[in-house]
């Protein structure tokens, strides 16, 4: 063992002096490999140079066992992996036992959606100040046209067209896609364009703005969505994304049309949009449970 540290040792200078890692980052591998060390001595395995794939294996099944979730057995593995790396480097080992190995995959959170009568609580804000006139058109727009955050503060008086009901925005990558705007989200713009005037700066081309004037912030369209879930008697938490996610899960849920979605939400990935057909399989399901008379639970 005494020979493991040594070689240990050594593995955590090179990372320091030669690869420049940070004292977190060498704390992390040290932690990692002594954790190691210390599970092989009480599974008959006096070495870490002698481990093979089969101990590596156990290793990580017994520590997801535990409740280690994937990111953390991840790493784990990547510092054995650069470990055992080293070795090969120095000429103490022809494999590396940890190459092969992946840590079980994350479960996929399914987006936090907002059914439509939470939407409709939400955003029925009276028009009795320039704030709510304007929040309200943020919201309406939102869940009219799936943008993130940085798209809508990001958005100019010239990327709304209202008369063609779409605008333009600039997605990830700087890719720009064209989006349909929804009546109630014309409504409540044009009601809010009425206005703008009223706190914007000469020359401010951003389409909202704040009390200064200026193009508003990501940080206060945030606040400003938690005020109002507040005001609207709503407990549940509400964030700009979550607009979003209601927008691709309810769209989705009425067409069945999921490479329509996926160019609406901007994902280069058909695959990051197939999250949501989880969510709509969630709702069939629901009213599978409650119509199918095998499947309803006796009174």
């Amino acid at each position: 063992m005494k020979q493991a540290i040594s070689f240990t040792e050594q593995f955590t200078d090179y990372l320091q002096y030669e690869k420049q890692y940070s004292t977190h980052t060498l704390s992390g591998y040290q932690r990692d490999l002594n954790q190691f060390q210390v599970w092989l001595k009480k599974n008959q395995c006096d070495s870490i140079l002698d481990a093979d794939n089969l101990h590596i294996r156990n290793w990580v099944a017994a520590q997801h066992r535990q409740g280690l979730g994937s990111h953390t057995l991840q790493r784990k593995l990547s510092s054995l992996r650069s470990f055992y790396n080293f070795l090969i480097r120095k000429r103490l080992l022809k494999n590396n036992p940890a190459l092969d190995i992946r840590a079980p995959k994350a479960a996929k959170k399914l987006p936090d959606t907002l059914d439509t009568d939470t939407l409709t609580q939400l955003l029925n804000i009276p028009a009795d100040s320039i704030l709510a006139i304007r929040d309200r058109a943020i919201m309406e727009l939102f869940y009219s046209s799936g943008l993130r955050l940085s798209e809508l503060a990001n958005l100019d008086l010239e990327s709304i067209d209202l008369d063609e009901k779409s605008l333009r925005a600039i997605g990830k990558g700087n890719k720009e896609r064209l989006l349909p705007v929804g009546r109630k989200a014309i409504e409540a713009i044009e009601l809010w364009l009425n206005k703008r005037t009223d706190m914007a700066n000469i020359n401010e081309k951003a389409l909202f703005v704040s009390m200064r004037g200026k193009r508003i912030s990501t940080r206060s369209i945030q606040q400003r969505l938690n005020y109002w879930r507040k005001k609207q008697g709503l407990e549940q938490h509400i964030h700009p994304h979550k607009l979003r996610h209601s927008f691709a899960s309810h769209i989705l849920e009425s067409s069945g049309d999921l490479r329509a979605v996926q160019e609406l939400l901007g994902h280069a990935d058909i695959s990051t949009t197939q999250i949501y057909t989880h969510l709509d399989f969630q709702h069939l399901a629901n009213v599978y449970d409650k119509a199918h008379p095998r499947a309803r639970k006796k009174k």
